[in-house]
């Protein structure tokens, strides 16, 4: 069966595309089929992948303008690249008879060449975002180890828990990752107990540090085990990896 995972967080500079893209090449290192979807109008995670534009892209698919036809990252990955013309999406499809579920009709159809579907969505809670929630059977959300960080999931948590009601019942949080953390801050490790303590173990115990080479790699087009094997961000995020794999099992 294959899992549906939206990446989101309303807030920017977060570490969603990040983790789309690290893990997505994760996932596929341990021979799963993946494919990932870009739902932000921005583009990072196309252009994390290499992939500057392309004209079957998720705009032209959900408005019903061109087939199914994802760019190969490599042999067990996929991308469904994004566009800007996305970022027209609310305003076009506010009309639209179930508005609500034009992703989920798709990746339906999809969704059985792919072992998961990692969607990668843009830093808002507006129409793009619900789509992916209500295709999704569950979202990860990356935060960074501040406070204010804190006030925003809770905004985000609501604001699921609406769609969980409404549109989705068998959406679920499937984990919170702390993206951007110095064990050294005393900050981060406050914030880190807070989460901890209100969420559980719904705190992945994996965090992802402070690292460069996370930085570095998007401007290559590549994912950071392609470009740094041996940095920490790959390390962190093969541990992620790992870390939900066994939650599975």
């Amino acid at each position: 069966m294959t899992k549906i995972l939206s990446i989101i967080n309303q807030k920017g500079g977060v570490g969603k595309t990040t983790t789309s893209c690290s893990l997505a090449a994760a996932l596929s290192l341990n021979d799963f089929k993946v494919l990932a979807v870009d739902l932000d109008p921005q583009c990072n995670l196309s252009q994390s992948l290499g992939v500057r534009s392309h004209d079957e892209n998720i705009y032209k698919l959900i408005k019903g303008d061109c087939d199914f036809n994802p760019v190969s990252i490599n042999e067990n990955l996929d991308l469904l690249p994004s566009s800007l013309d996305l970022s027209a999406f609310e305003v076009e499809m506010s009309n639209e008879p179930g508005r609500e579920y034009l992703l989920k009709e798709i990746l339906q159809k999809i969704g059985l060449k792919y072992d998961y579907i990692l969607i990668d969505c843009s830093p808002s809670l507006g129409l793009i975002s619900i789509n992916a929630l209500v295709a999704s059977n569950s979202f990860l959300v990356p935060v960074l180890p501040h406070h204010l960080s804190i006030q925003g999931l809770s905004k985000l948590i609501e604001v699921t828990e609406k769609i969980k009601l409404r549109l989705n019942e068998k959406l679920e949080l499937e984990g919170i990752l702390l993206t951007q953390f110095n064990q050294r801050k005393v900050l981060h490790k406050d914030t880190e107990k807070v989460i901890r303590n209100h969420f559980g173990d719904k705190l992945y115990t994996t965090k992802i540090r402070e690292n460069i080479s996370l930085a570095e790699a998007p401007s290559l087009g590549v994912d950071i085990f392609c470009y740094q094997l041996t940095s920490n961000g790959a390390i962190d995020y093969l541990n992620l990896c790992n870390e939900i794999l066994e939650k599975e099992n």
